[in-house]
């Protein structure tokens, strides 16, 4: 037996956590962030100071931020590792949940450790407590439960070994993987216990990759073998399967186009023959051309979102759909035949399951006279050269400049749909952008998290003025961690994205531009508050300028943040030519309800069976 704390306890077990897959193991948490406050400093905040480097620690600046930074971590490392994270009870606790949130809704594992009120209820109602005349057993915590996929809370030694083991089924789970929530009571973290020394062995979690099953197999290879119009839309999960080369093989063989959602991008690389870019709402017009035409669509890894299926009006009514997903909730979706397995196993069965079944020449040919086609209208956004600059001219500049070993980050705002049309990916792991929770501030954060994952590759983070100023903090913590980055911090006084939607609805750029009351701008200086958080700043003015500043950007060792500025009321993107449902007022904005309206005659319910 072995006299630990239960916080003690804790990091040791965290500490000897591995997982596995294909044959690679590697330690599954690569470190614990943390705030600390009186409900967790004496308890983790302690056992954290005498683990080493088995579970190294970092300091964020914010609680929110930090669990981003897990979250884009996990996803570096195709949900292979993640951080943990920790905090008091009280504000600390609650700013992580906008994080969880975003964890959950985009699959990833973040294990969050918060510090509770006491157990043994000596001296309550205690600093921080939310009192609820229901029971005293609800804390602020409670409000964890819905982001969370698994969520406990230790009131005894005796519980810490069953959570502990079920938090990490749950973390290396393909299918039920999330934010994972353990609440430590803070009387309880700093309690003694004798433990069985087991609990603290090298534990190794096997990550598995689960087979089609024969029948669901042979019955998909019958429809795909029918199918005159074709269309794969790869998605997140053909990424973290590490999938590409089977799916590049199977659209080959089959002469299959291919199109991506935003965790998809980068499931083929740009100029492959079969690749036509993004998909729906925030689309190129090859893909979403062929969305319409295509008889057959063979989903692999993707969850179907709205922006996907231009809020199912992108695929024809008669559209029968085969999924390949590891999780037979995403599988079902739009009545798909579907195969419930891993991605990468189940393109290499499909292949010879479809053997002898090629699209036909013309079907092909015209993929790839709309990707061209698509292509010179980005090479002319990518050179538009104005004062300001172009959002489309930016974009490109960072794409030269990311290469083949770059990585882009980004989160919310136009940026997302934009880069999601615009951007040429290398190869998978190349673009990272949070559009599942499309949470503001992610994007400086979630940088961090990428690089510490991928120490290796140049991290590229394109951020709004709107996200910058929800979290722009995490860049002293780049800097404290010697975590490089380059920050490119589009300046436009406002929220475009929003801006123009709020056009369509009739609310007239209410509250979308940082103006002040007399109409004037405001004396705010974003280059300058980077520059005193540690950054090095550079401000370009053309696009020349630009490039110049990318590359000495890129060969710095020291975060930059490269501040440029924009027009908020350009749309200089060429358009997806696809709809996304965002209702309009039935009255007082007639005209926009009226095309509102116009555009749901366009949704389908694809109810009918795949074969």
């Amino acid at each position: 037996m072995t006299r630990l704390t239960v916080a003690q306890a804790v990091v040791r077990f965290l500490a000897a956590q591995w997982s596995e897959r294909d044959g690679e193991e590697r330690r599954f948490f690569g470190g614990c962030f943390g705030i600390f406050g009186h409900g967790n400093v004496a308890g983790l905040g302690q056992a954290l100071a005498t683990v080493g480097d088995d579970l190294p620690y970092y300091l964020a600046r914010n609680e929110q931020a930090m669990v981003h930074t897990a979250a884009a971590y996990a996803r570096a490392a195709d949900r292979l590792a993640t951080l943990a994270c920790t905090t008091s009870i009280g504000p600390g606790a609650t700013n992580m949940i906008t994080g969880a949130a975003g964890a959950t809704i985009n699959r990833l594992p973040v294990l969050l450790l918060p510090g509770d009120v006491f157990s043994t209820r000596a001296a309550n109602p205690v600093l921080q407590e939310l009192e609820d005349p229901r029971s005293y057993d609800i804390s602020v915590n409670d409000c964890f439960k819905p982001v969370s996929r698994y969520w406990d809370r230790i009131n005894r030694p005796e519980q810490l070994p069953s959570a502990l083991t079920a938090a990490m089924r749950v973390l290396t789970d393909p299918v039920e993987t999330g934010a994972v929530t353990l609440a430590l009571p803070q009387d309880v973290q700093a309690e003694a216990y004798d433990w069985p020394e087991e609990l603290f062995a090298r534990r190794v979690w096997h990550v598995p990759r689960p087979r089609p099953e024969r029948a669901a197999l042979a019955r998909a290879a019958e429809v795909i073998r029918t199918a005159a119009r074709p269309l794969i839309v790869s998605g997140g999960g053909t990424i973290y399967s590490r999938a590409t080369a089977e799916l590049a093989a199977f659209a080959e063989a089959h002469g299959i186009p291919v199109a991506e959602t935003q965790a998809g991008k980068g499931s083929l690389p740009h100029g492959h023959p079969l690749a036509v870019g993004a998909v729906g709402a925030t689309g190129t017009t090859a893909a979403n051309t062929l969305a319409r035409e295509a008889d057959v669509i063979i989903g692999v890894g993707t969850r179907y979102s709205d922006f996907t299926t231009a809020s199912r009006s992108l695929f024809a009514a008669d559209a029968r759909f085969v999924n390949v997903n590891v999780a037979a909730f995403d599988a079902a979706k739009l009545s798909g035949l579907h195969l419930v397995a891993d991605a990468r196993e189940c393109l290499t069965d499909l292949v010879s399951a479809v053997a002898g079944r090629r699209s036909d020449d013309a079907w092909t040919a015209r993929a790839a006279a709309l990707s061209r086609d698509w292509d010179a209208q980005v090479d002319r956004a990518y050179a538009l050269d104005g004062s300001p600059l172009s959002q489309a001219a930016i974009i490109g500049a960072v794409n030269a400049a990311a290469g083949p070993d770059g990585v882009v980050v980004c989160a919310a705002g136009s940026m997302p749909g934009d880069l999601h049309k615009l951007w040429r990916p290398s190869g998978p792991g190349g673009y990272h952008v949070e559009y599942g929770n499309s949470c503001m501030g992610y994007e400086i954060a979630g940088g961090v998290g990428v690089k510490l994952a991928a120490p290796e590759r140049e991290v590229f983070v394109l951020v709004g003025d709107g996200s910058y100023l929800m979290m722009a903090q995490e860049l002293v913590t780049a800097v404290a961690e010697g975590v490089k980055l380059v920050v490119v911090l589009v300046d436009n006084s406002g929220f475009a994205s929003i801006g123009r939607l709020s056009e369509s609805v009739g609310a007239r750029r209410l509250g979308t531009s940082y103006r002040s009351r007399t109409g004037g701008p405001l004396p705010v200086d974003l280059a300058a508050n980077a520059a005193s958080l540690g950054a090095v700043v550079l401000r370009p003015e053309s696009l020349a300028d630009l490039r110049k500043a990318l590359e000495e950007a890129r060969s710095s060792g020291e975060t930059t943040v490269v501040h440029v500025r924009t027009d908020p009321m350009a749309d200089d993107v060429p358009s997806s030519q696809a709809w996304w449902d965002v209702p309009v007022a039935g009255v007082g904005a007639p005209a926009e309800r009226a095309a509102y309206e116009e555009a749901k005659r366009s949704q389908r319910a694809h109810l009918s069976p795949p074969s």
